[in-house]
């Protein structure tokens, strides 16, 4: 049995140096592990350092940089041409349990329809969201993935247990919405029935399309806890809430619902997506242009600006002359009083 573990690089040699070195520590059972580094068209030397570092690694070079989605695709087309029963994607900002590969590959073995397993995903000490909260003693232990969980009605999809300490609340394998392309180890089948990720994504949300379209086919997705790393969040992107995760989040968002979601919810999409358009920052407007425009795949340079109505010409509103006074002295004639015919006469008593 054949596990290859692909790892994607992009100007990050020092962050997958970590990856790889963590990778050196792991425990092989009954299977062989290849491992292989794409470089996505990095410009600081990461293939020459990296390959002196460990000359035992397999390395792919892309010309320039084709996301996450199509640079992972180069690796998995790799790994399948050369034997691979089972391929783990890795991110390069991640470092795992030496157990990790053993306990998903064991899951795997059991759970027949299964056809991606994820690990429990730790945030590395000092990446969590909200590092305030946290004691020191809890370093290390704050959730970052403990399962999928996907809400059509507002076309969210989120991480179970997120930002929580692990207490063991989180303990047992289940069956899930979707894997996180953080850390996924695939059978060969599903690549070769399902197909590769959507490049249309660049990156975000194309481990949800993978995941979607692999349960419709009938393959089951298992979040197995036994298996754990620690994840170094958002880096390659510029950090969590960086303009590049911003403009990815918010046009893919739009992509997979208007692919899956109930009518209504495409409704819901739609009318958020004028919303930002008037009100949004300039990232989320350039994103939702290039949405309505078909502008997928790697984020364009060009900004998307909204038409600017024409300017009309200032009208003046005519001066409405001024009304007399009426004199203060002036009495009116006193008018003779009326009959009242409506009144009733008294009829006296006899």
């Amino acid at each position: 049995m054949k596990i290859v573990v692909v790892v994607l690089n992009y100007n990050g040699w020092e962050v997958t140096r970590d990856c790889l070195d963590s990778l050196q520590k792991l425990k092989r059972n009954d299977f062989q592990v290849d491992l292989l580094v794409v470089d996505n068209g990095s410009t600081d030397d990461s293939v020459k350092k990296l390959r002196l570092a460990y000359p035992e690694v397999n390395f792919l070079l892309n010309q320039y940089n084709l996301g996450f989605s199509e640079g992972n695709n180069v690796g998995v087309r790799w790994a399948l041409k050369n034997g691979a029963d089972f391929v783990l994607l890795l991110n390069n900002d991640t470092t795992i349990s030496p157990d990790l590969i053993s306990i998903l590959y064991e899951a795997a073995l059991k759970q027949k329809i299964g056809g991606i397993f994820c690990p429990k995903i730790y945030f590395a000490p000092g990446f969590e969201t909200h590092p305030e909260r946290y004691k020191s003693s809890e370093l290390g232990k704050v959730i970052w993935y403990a399962g999928g969980q996907i809400d059509w009605e507002n076309m969210l999809a989120s991480h179970r247990g997120v930002d929580e300490v692990d207490k063991g609340q989180y303990d047992v394998m289940i069956k899930t919405a979707y894997a996180t392309g953080c850390c996924m180890l695939i059978r060969r089948e599903v690549w070769e029935t399902v197909g590769y990720f959507d490049k249309k994504f660049y990156m975000y949300y194309e481990d949800l399309d993978l995941s979607i379209r692999a349960s419709r086919k009938g393959y089951g997705i298992y979040y197995v806890p036994q298996a754990y790393l620690w994840h170094k969040n958002a880096v390659s992107a510029g950090g969590a809430g960086s303009e590049t995760q911003i403009y990815y989040i918010t046009r893919n968002r739009m992509l997979i619902g208007m692919r899956y979601a109930p009518w209504r919810t495409k409704l819901a999409l739609y009318r958020e997506a004028l919303n930002l358009l008037m009100r949004g920052n300039r990232t989320q407007k350039k994103a939702i242009g290039d949405f309505l425009r078909k502008k997928y795949g790697p984020q364009s340079t060009t900004h998307w600006q909204f038409p600017q109505m024409p300017k009309l010409p200032s009208l003046k509103m005519p001066q409405i002359p001024k009304v007399q006074e009426f004199p203060k002295n002036l009495r009116l004639p006193k008018l003779p009083q009326m009959p009242n015919f409506l009144r009733r006469k008294k009829v006296e008593k006899k």
